[in-house]
């Protein structure tokens, strides 16, 4: 996310985010530039115009129903696993002790 800050803020400054840019403020923040990551992001922006990317809703990612429900239904089994066993052993204490 600090290399993607960093581009914003050269753009708020009026400035093209280029590598020099963006490798300039990660080192003035103190963190170890990746060359890499920042060629990468410039690479990215080259074609994306930041005004508009900016104004446009953040939309969230569309996380499948379907899963969810899974989770939450194999969970209840899972308890009534867990149930099933605590009764068994209740069952198996009360048959010798009897």
């Amino acid at each position: 996310m600090e290399y993607i800050y960093a581009a914003l803020l050269l753009h708020a400054a009026g400035k093209k985010p280029d590598e020099e840019g963006i490798k300039k403020i990660i080192q003035a923040a103190g963190i170890q530039p990746d060359e890499g990551r920042i060629k990468a992001l410039v690479s990215a922006l080259k074609d994306i115009n930041i005004d508009e990317a900016i104004k446009q809703p953040i939309q969230p990612a569309a996380a499948p129903a379907a899963p969810a429900e899974e989770k939450k239904e194999e969970k209840k089994e899972e308890e009534k696993k867990e149930e099933k066993k605590a009764e068994e052993a209740v069952a198996g204490l009360s048959a010798l002790f009897g």
